[in-house]
């Protein structure tokens, strides 16, 4: 990996770290607010759907923003204003501002991953592309970890308000290295002028119309929605011996894990089986994944070891859909590449929900083996269809 790449993973990198912190720290803890705050366990769960949605739904606007303004500023400031939030969800007096405040998180965070794939598709070649986005991943997996294991591990001490607070301080560092290294480092400068709506409506009716994009577009919605479904619920699904809050943490570290794990052996999986035949692999994994959490119900374990095979088969599939996308619009990559996080957060905002009625519906055995073979559908289909 050149020196330049480099540079920009460890720049960038922290800002993936910090904004996967915010977005997964408060899973572990959905049992802990539900009782401070006398609120049914499934009313809690959708904090989670207060952060990814509003996450999805600004895609559209931060986008051009990115590609008019430049794209570190973007992520700079986005970085700025999550650190605020995270501190207000901190120090919110009941659950409705807590809300409040994580919908304002879930706006903030929304500029610094995509726009960081997007700015990794301008000045990364495409032969070290997946590569250099996979170490980029390591470092926002390192943040899920963070807010899995370390957040469900912790809280006993500090209480999920330490936890947001740490949260509000790693954004905050984020934003100062990224402020440094664009006066270290200034880039080209950027059009400097926000298209009009018309102008956006076009570029984005031009993305959609782009064959190569539709499937990925579609396949990471789903692949949002299924995945990410059943998290908010670790706890209930992983409390057979009463340590639910503990064992959703470790599940969620184990994701991580399993992820980080994929960063370590993408370039073997890439040479030796080839982008197509990872994403099968990777269908396969989340399948036992998920599987083996349906029959974690007489011993947790059982789930927590299937969540290693969910992280790896997640992040080989999703980071195989993310390099594709960042090809389909070389000339409003930033545009292109929200799209693609738009559709992928409107996934995981509806997925609690939509798992939750189909628990409630066929219970939990079926919804997770469906949520799986879902997975593996997509990944088969996908991987048939040629890049670009």
């Amino acid at each position: 990996m050149i020196e330049e790449t480099r540079r920009l993973v460890l720049v960038f990198g922290l800002g993936g770290f910090a904004g996967a912190l915010a977005g997964r720290a408060l899973d572990p803890l959905m049992g802990e607010l539900a009782a401070e705050f006398q609120t049914p366990h499934a009313q809690v769960a959708l904090l989670a759907s207060a952060f990814t949605l509003p996450y999805a739904l600004v895609q559209p606007v931060l986008g051009p923003m990115g590609d008019a303004f430049g794209k570190r500023r973007v992520i700079g400031l986005c970085l700025a204003a999550l650190a605020l939030m995270l501190a207000a969800c901190a120090l919110a007096p009941g659950l409705d501002s807590l809300f409040v405040a994580r919908i304002a998180a879930g706006l903030a965070a929304g500029g610094i991953f995509p726009l960081t794939l997007a700015l990794f598709g301008d000045r990364v070649a495409m032969e070290q592309r997946q590569l250099a986005i996979s170490r980029f991943l390591a470092c926002a997996i390192l943040g899920q970890l963070a807010g899995g294991a370390v957040s469900g591990l912790v809280s006993p001490w500090i209480g999920w308000r330490g936890v947001m607070a740490f949260c509000a301080l790693m954004a905050a560092l984020s934003a100062a290295v990224v402020a440094l290294d664009a006066r270290r480092a200034p880039g080209a400068a950027p059009p400097g002028r926000l298209p009009g709506l018309a102008e956006i409506l076009r570029r984005y009716g031009g993305i959609l119309r782009n064959r190569a994009a539709q499937p990925l577009f579609l396949g990471v919605l789903l692949e949002g929605m299924l995945v990410f479904g059943p998290f908010p619920f670790f706890s209930e699904l992983l409390g057979g011996d009463g340590h639910g809050t503990r064992n959703a943490g470790l599940a969620v570290a184990g994701f991580g894990l399993g992820g980080f794990g994929y960063t370590l052996l993408a370039p073997l999986l890439l040479r030796h089986l080839g982008q197509a035949r990872m994403m099968r692999l990777a269908g396969a994994c989340v399948l036992l994944g998920l599987a083996s959490l349906a029959a974690a119900a007489s011993d947790p374990r059982i789930g927590i070891a299937g969540s290693l095979l969910i992280g790896l088969g997640f992040f080989m599939l999703h980071n195989s859909i993310q390099t594709r996308v960042t090809e389909v619009a070389p000339g409003a990559r930033g545009s292109a590449v929200a799209l693609h996080a738009f559709c992928y957060f409107l996934g995981q905002a509806v997925g609690p929900a939509l798992f939750g009625l189909g628990q409630a519906a066929a219970g939990t055995g079926p919804a997770l083996l469906g949520s799986g073979l879902g997975v593996l559908a997509i990944a088969y289909w996908l991987s048939r269809r040629r890049m670009g």
